[in-house]
């Protein structure tokens, strides 16, 4: 017999994780899940936590900065990069990387569930990911400093920024999750209507 691993979700669907499917995914559950999801495993400083979703916004928002032409649909991917951590958590590289191939299976089929559930390829195309990759990067130095408790010279040895690129302009936002939540929901209708359009 195959094994499974269910998680029930509000929205009442059944998502394995394991074998997850495009019809078990929906967005209210995502922007819930990651919304209570704290990054850099609640470590940071304020009264509520960074949250994945939080991040997400943050991370789309410098794709577009960076590329202001970039198209809705990868805006979409960069909302979406983190999605599969609403039901696997977020945990820091270190352990990821500790925990091997199980785990990154397991995320890229959840990712590619996600990203066929809202019209996006399976697998997002090399330079595009490269792209998000890059401002996840520089969200990552943001937070270091901001909110992590690095130092600036730690967070310039472990997340450099690429040449020409600054933090400048950008700002975290640390509020209640039901807040996290409507914004992220917010974006992915935005980005949505713009893809439907």
């Amino acid at each position: 017999m195959a094994k499974r691993a269910w998680q029930r979700m509000l929205s009442g669907r059944r998502l394995d994780l394991l074998d997850p499917t495009p019809v078990d995914i929906e967005i209210e559950d995502i922007a819930h899940g990651l919304a209570f999801v704290a990054r850099w495993n609640g470590q940071t400083r304020g009264d509520w936590a960074y949250t994945v979703a939080e991040h997400s916004l943050l991370v789309e928002e410098i794709l577009t900065r960076l590329d202001p032409g970039t198209h809705p649909r990868w805006q979409l991917a960069a909302l979406l990069h983190d999605a599969p951590e609403y039901v696997i958590g977020d945990m820091i590289s270190p352990v990821k990387a500790a925990l091997g191939r199980e785990y990154q299976d397991m995320d890229a089929r959840i990712a590619a569930a996600v990203h066929r559930r809202f019209g996006l390829p399976a697998v997002i195309p090399a330079p595009v990911r490269a792209q998000i990759k890059r401002a996840d990067r520089i969200s990552a130095r943001l937070e270091a400093v901001g909110i992590a408790g690095f130092t600036p010279a730690e967070a310039e040895r472990l997340f450099p920024l690429p040449r020409g690129i600054s933090t400048d302009g950008l700002s975290l936002r640390l509020r209640p999750p039901a807040e996290t939540r409507a914004a992220f929901l917010a974006r992915f209708e935005a980005l949505m209507a713009r893809l439907d359009g």
